[in-house]
């Protein structure tokens, strides 16, 4: 008696698409959870990062990989971290000297602003590239080069926070699952400045 062979279907190219949204928006309620512990957002973004491009490489991957990237992550991750939060304090403290009316306040408050949405985006590309054993002082110092090099690149991801932002502004849950596209948009930033 002959065997017969079945074919292993392959996903319709819409198929595989809505998949990898779906897989953006747990990816984002993942790194939400993980960010839970105020200094753990770059670490959490970096977990979600390359949970996505095992996700996208066919490789596998799930709830346990994620907690594992994360805690290898958060190591020297949270220091990272509290820098971001002493440096949104720092912008803090200037626009409230633009409204205190201070002299020259303005354009202290307007620099600041451009540099902490500057390192925003420095820690955007660094948690995107993130492996394992990486340090992420290089990690930063590669990535504000990135950053300054690849303009476009760099707008694309100042839209993707200002997305996450009128999300929360709108329906603050929303905010939520985008966070994991915007983990898909600095992962496909990176892979298209290394493609340049």
């Amino acid at each position: 008696m002959a065997q017969v062979r079945v074919k292993p279907r392959k996903e319709s190219v819409f198929a595989e698409r809505f998949a990898v949204f779906a897989e953006c928006l747990l990816t984002g309620v993942w790194i939400t959870v993980a960010s839970l512990g105020v200094v753990t957002y770059p670490a959490a973004f970096a977990a979600g990062a390359r949970h996505l491009r095992r996700h996208t490489a066919h490789e596998g991957g799930g709830w346990r990989e994620f907690v594992a990237d994360f805690r290898a992550a958060v190591r020297r991750g949270w220091a990272v971290g509290l820098a971001g939060w002493l440096a949104a304090a720092a912008v803090w403290v200037d626009v409230q000297a633009v409204r205190a009316g201070i002299p020259g306040g303005p354009l202290v408050g307007a620099v600041g602003v451009v540099a902490l949405i500057g390192l925003a985006v420095a820690g955007l590309r660094a948690a995107a590239v993130w492996t394992p054993g990486a340090r992420w002082r290089e990690l930063l110092a590669e990535a504000g080069r990135r950053t300054v090099l690849d303009p476009a690149g760099s707008f694309l991801l100042i839209a993707g926070l200002a997305l996450v932002a009128l999300s929360a502004w709108f329906i603050a849950p929303l905010a939520v699952p985008v966070l994991g596209a915007v983990a898909a948009a600095a992962i496909a930033v990176e892979e298209r400045y290394r493609h340049r």
